[in-house]
């Protein structure tokens, strides 16, 4: 009897570390960008791309040779891809200059 509450408490230990490694291999991080192009569109699109870029140029190919829209949250192949947010402004030298954030979280 003495043994397998032993077993059982050391089952126990081992389920709650495995718990914890899962919880901790979740990272995330918030990144920004700025994209230029003619179309505020396609300056949106420049965000998104700078965005995955500056995290894993996988998770970028990935992405970009999916049906992902644009701003919309994504999921990539050991990445989620939340909603980005935006501000554009017409100018600059393409003609639309949008600044945008998102978070990316590694699985």
């Amino acid at each position: 009897m003495k043994a397998l509450r032993s077993v059982m408490a050391l089952a126990a230990v081992a389920g709650l570390a495995v718990t914890a490694t899962t919880a901790e291999a979740k990272t995330c991080v918030r990144k920004g960008a700025i994209g230029e192009a003619g179309s505020q569109q396609d300056a949106k699109l420049q965000v998104d791309e700078a965005l995955l870029q500056a995290v894993d140029w996988g998770a970028w190919a990935a992405w970009m040779g999916s049906n992902n829209k644009v701003g919309a949250a994504a999921n990539l192949p050991g990445y989620t891809y939340g909603p980005r947010t935006y501000s554009c402004k017409q100018g600059g030298s393409w003609g639309w200059t949008c600044r945008g954030s998102a978070t990316i979280c590694k699985l």
